[in-house]
């Protein structure tokens, strides 16, 4: 049925019910029974969602059609006999809404209920999983466990609840007398809970055939992925096993198609160098190197670049392993080594597709560097990363590759090293002690000055302390650290000498540059994050 004929049943609906057609559910409170109680199938098949009231025993059904109204009594005596196992007095009202806003209310309702990974644990039969091994659809929504096997119920609950709790990886490790699962919150691994060793084999086979991996072959590292949905929200996953001394490790990779894209002035660049770096990537010409480690937003920052100057008049390329999101008017081309697919002969693919900038995911050989500088010198706006330390070292890497001294000083026009910290939790950090605030290093006159901040404006230090909203961490979420370096002719001059990377970075430091290393100490008097994070990821 179209959403045309949808919207005009709910329309009659309400009328013939002489109700008001509620449009936006957001206001309404989900019933915690109906979700505990009705499978999510059961609701989206027939487009009903219940909402609590103030009264007990009362239950707001919202239906879209005269077919959804047939439901209040059925779900009226299911819900009952859900209480204490007998009929009991128990009343579901009608409440007409547009299909629209209820499919948002089902999926928003049942991503919000608490995992019940732990429980789906204790209640494992190891003598009956062998038998209840099924093989998942190609989008299974992790939403829908109604009726699963145990095994697949619980790899359900294990990849819902850490993308629930925002983790980019889960490991399975297996131990000599557990397996244990952990995941990668905000950049940090965390034991999220065992599993029995008696139905190891049982979940790692489950995980191998979501990925559509060979499962009988155990002494080889493998590589699979899957696309998996938790209600309106699709997830791909990576996966990845490696053969160990107590049978098969396994990392996951989560990538939320449906995560939001950040701008270049959400990532916490300072003010100084997001205004700098916005004018250096509307160039018509050149090269801009984002270098750091895995993990420290290098891909973030150049999708960010990439929507700021995405344009009508411009023909943008990319190529990636893999692609994270998807961009409106760009196209996005998947590196593909098995099929020959590189990212040198991309890039050779690339420049015959008349582009104005190209985004390469990453240099990793000589013939990929030569490409993207002579890229670069023809007329293009070239982005990529590279994997060193910090700024400096980016210009004597491309060095280091085999790259002509006199082509990297004439193609590279600045390099932004990164790193990513926690961010404090909003809902518990609390003011550090006076004495550990006093024995912190003052913020320099100049970086203040070049952000147009003074001292006395600044929030002050904060320490880390653990509530609900974080996990007991201390920390919600993560902010970048940022290393601008912008060749000048000093720079390139220094380039042309083949001379290494610390005089190189004392020449950007008289140019203006700020060492990671000062930008966190920024953030730190910001009340952004603490020190420690800082030094965790940056050297003084």
């Amino acid at each position: 049925m179209s959403e045309t004929a949808l919207d005009s049943s709910a329309h009659e609906m309400a009328a013939r019910l002489q109700m008001p057609l509620v449009s936006d559910l957001d206001s309404y409170t989900p019933s915690a029974l109906f979700v505990r109680h009705v499978p999510i199938s059961h609701a989206r098949q027939h487009h009903v969602m219940g909402f609590a009231t103030e009264h007990d025993g009362v239950i707001q059904l919202a239906i879209d059609s005269m077919a959804g109204y047939a439901q209040l009594d059925i779900l009226s005596r299911a819900l009952a006999q859900s209480l204490d196992g007998s009929l009991q007095s128990f009343t579901v009202q009608p409440l007409p809404a547009a299909s629209e806003a209820i499919l948002k209310a089902i999926n928003q309702a049942y991503a919000s209920q608490n995992s019940q990974t732990q429980q789906v644990i204790d209640a494992l039969d190891p003598d009956a999983l062998l038998s209840e091994l099924a093989q998942l659809p190609a989008a299974e929504d992790l939403l829908d466990t109604e009726g699963r096997a145990p095994i697949i119920k619980l790899v359900n609950h294990m990849l819902f609840d850490a993308v629930k709790s925002g983790a980019s990886d889960i490991h399975i490790q297996p131990y000599d007398d557990r397996l244990m699962v952990r995941q990668r919150i905000d950049g940090v691994l965390f034991d999220a809970f065992e599993i029995p060793k008696a139905v190891q084999e049982e979940v790692l086979s489950r995980v191998k055939v979501l990925g559509r991996m060979n499962i009988a072959e155990k002494r080889l590292p493998q590589d699979g992925r899957a696309t998996v949905q938790v209600g309106d929200r699709v997830v791909d996953l990576r996966i990845a096993s490696l053969p160990t001394s107590h049978n098969e490790r396994i990392v996951i990779r989560l990538l939320d198609k449906s995560a939001r894209l950040y701008s270049l002035a959400d990532l916490g660049m300072p003010r100084h160098d997001l205004d700098r770096f916005s004018q250096l990537i509307r160039r018509d010409h050149g090269m801009i190197l984002v270098t750091g480690p895995t993990g420290s937003g290098k891909s973030t920052t150049l999708y960010g670049s990439l929507q700021e100057i995405n344009s009508q008049e411009l023909n943008v390329l990319t190529l990636e392993d893999p692609i994270e999101y998807q961009l409106d008017g760009i196209s996005q081309t998947q590196i593909n080594e098995k099929k020959g697919m590189t990212f040198a002969s991309g890039m050779r693919s690339v420049l015959r597709q008349d582009p104005d900038i190209i985004m390469v995911g990453e240099v990793r050989d000589a013939e990929t560097a030569t490409m993207a500088i002579q890229a670069s010198l023809t007329g293009h706006l070239v982005f990529s990363t590279l994997h060193t330390n910090d700024a400096a070292s980016a210009v004597t890497r491309l060095l280091d590759l085999g790259t002509e001294p006199y082509l990297v000083s004439s193609s590279l026009v600045a390099a932004l090293a990164q790193r990513l910290v926690r961010r404090l939790c909003e809902h518990c950090k609390q003011p550090a002690e006076p004495s550990a605030a006093a024995a912190m290093p003052p913020v320099p006159e100049s970086l203040l000055a070049a952000h147009g901040l003074a001292a006395e404006s600044l929030p002050g230090v904060f320490r880390a302390v653990g509530c609900d909203a974080c996990r007991g961490t201390g920390y919600r979420g993560r902010v970048g650290l940022f290393e601008l370096l912008v060749l000048d002719d000093r720079c390139r001059e220094l380039v042309q000498q083949r001379a290494d990377a610390a005089a190189i970075r004392t020449a950007g430091l008289h140019s203006g540059m700020h060492l990671l290393v000062t930008d966190g100490l920024l953030k730190v008097h910001q009340g952004m994050t603490t020190m420690d994070e800082v030094l965790r990821v940056t050297t003084l």
